[in-house]
């Protein structure tokens, strides 16, 4: 048997604890980024790196990104992220114009502040490898899964355009103001970092592969309810079963308008009258 398939017992309770955080969990941790810079990052590179470094934590784990520079490939960015401790996705990108945060002389957002994503352009839906980069920057950029959020913490937005070949970044801070109604005022005013970059190499998980990374546990699955349905407009159907009912026998509500008139009556009688005859 290799040495790689044998089962690793541990042999104390902190290496218990860290092979239990890596085993396959229903609901994964929250994913952190890994910022490398490589031996030859020029100046550009390297602040790039601080900025991106401003909206995602830095730690060992699923997602990374590598900064170099060199002359065949000059102020070049790797964004990738791991599956199953085996890389399922690299992208190389180029960068060609940046500003940095601190050349935007703006009120920034407090650090660690989850984003809203916003994506503008038709190769993010129709060209494979954009479909890819824009799966892999919601991942990068996302931040923790939250169940609700205040209208107060909606403080900054990323908007990755895709044109023309490029990819521009844009950060922008999100201002509240008076309208005059419940519903305030939305100004944005860019923040940064600022960056034009072009899609360089790729390096893709098979779709079989992909698939599988994205499969949901079955206990994860939300079980279907029987009898209800939902219309296009997300409103709520149920069906209830009931036995066959005798209406004749249903106890009405006694109402002036519903009583019967004294002819109406004598009538009713008579005829009632005149079938038993018949019956005898």
């Amino acid at each position: 048997m290799d040495a790689l398939d044998r089962v690793v017992k541990p042999k104390t309770k902190r290496a218990k604890r860290f092979l239990e955080k890596r085993e396959p969990k229903l609901s994964e941790n929250i994913k952190n980024a890994m910022l490398i810079k490589g031996g030859n990052a020029n100046s550009t590179v390297t602040q790039v790196l601080r900025d991106v470094e401003f909206f995602s934590k830095k730690s060992d784990c699923s997602l990374f990104m590598f900064g170099s520079h060199n002359k065949k490939r000059p102020n070049n960015l790797v964004i990738g992220r791991m599956y199953d401790y085996h890389v399922l996705d690299m992208i190389e990108l180029g960068i060609e114009k940046f500003v940095s945060l601190k050349d935007i002389k703006n009120s920034k957002c407090p650090e660690g502040t989850k984003p809203m994503l916003i994506f503008a352009g038709d190769d993010f839906d129709v060209t494979e490898d954009y479909r890819r980069l824009k799966s892999l920057l919601i991942d990068f950029f996302r931040g923790p899964t939250v169940s609700n959020i205040r209208l107060a913490g909606l403080e900054y937005v990323l908007h990755f355009t895709a044109l023309n070949g490029k990819i521009y970044f844009r950060s922008y801070k999100l201002l509240l103001k008076k309208s005059g109604c419940r519903t305030p005022r939305i100004e944005l005013e860019e923040m940064g970092p600022s960056l034009d970059l072009v899609l360089r190499r790729t390096h893709l998980a098979s779709d079989d592969l992909y698939k599988l990374s994205m499969k949901m546990p079955k206990a994860l699955k939300p079980k279907k309810k029987k009898n209800i349905s939902h219309d296009t407009f997300g409103t709520t159907y149920g069906r209830i079963h009931m036995q066959k009912q005798d209406l004749s026998k249903l106890q009405t509500r006694k109402m002036k308008g519903l009583k019967k008139r004294p002819a109406e009556r004598k009538a009713e009688d008579e005829e009632n009258k005149s079938k038993r005859i018949k019956k005898n």
